[in-house]
């Protein structure tokens, strides 16, 4: 007698429009971009500058420096963190 083996569960196929998807994305990037361009135009009348700020190590010498942005990276990295976090609540 032969065994029947159980068939997987067939996976209910969605339909992807490329051309939603491209739209979806490139909607996103814009307003990524549009960000970016205007904290850049407003970074200077803000109190605290990017890449200044407290904490971020600096060292001048006779012959050149040395500058390594931690806390810069630190709060870009957590404010990136945090944005694709609620792209990706959003795509559910």
């Amino acid at each position: 007698m032969a065994e029947q083996q159980a068939k997987p569960a067939a996976r209910p196929q969605t339909s992807m429009d490329p051309t939603r998807e491209l739209g979806k994305l490139l909607l996103v990037g814009g307003i990524v971009l549009a960000a970016a361009g205007a904290l850049l135009l407003l970074g200077t009348r803000l109190p605290l500058r990017l890449g200044r700020l407290p904490g971020d190590i600096a060292i001048e010498g006779r012959r050149g420096g040395f500058y390594f942005p931690i806390v810069t990276s630190l709060l870009l990295s957590a404010a990136l963190t945090l944005v694709l976090w609620v792209v990706g609540w959003l795509k559910k």
